[in-house]
């Protein structure tokens, strides 16, 4: 399982001028079976995605291809989690 971790790099009207671009994007990683939440921060300062199912380069290739990553107005982090210890409601999430 992997947290792709989003932090904006310029101001929120900047951000915003690729927002609809973004949710494109964000809906095809679900359409892929790959984003299984997606959501801002708050404050408002970038986002978090959970993503299962590819691998850690995959997954940075897919980051890269974010219209916030692409024209520099977010810059994207992905990290990798083992979960050890869940809760029996998303214990479905240790395998992916």
């Amino acid at each position: 399982m992997f947290l792709i971790l989003l932090s904006y790099t310029k101001p929120l009207d900047a951000v915003d001028r690729w927002l609809d671009d973004h949710k494109v994007w964000v809906k095809q990683g679900f359409d892929d079976g790959v984003f299984i939440l997606a959501g801002g921060q708050s404050p408002r300062v970038g986002g978090v995605i959970i993503a299962i199912g590819e691998t850690r380069e995959q997954l940075e290739g897919r980051a890269a291809q974010d219209p916030f990553v692409r024209h520099g107005v977010a810059a994207a982090q992905v990290i990798e989690v083992r979960p050890s210890t869940l809760d029996a409601r998303i214990e479905f999430l240790r395998a992916g």
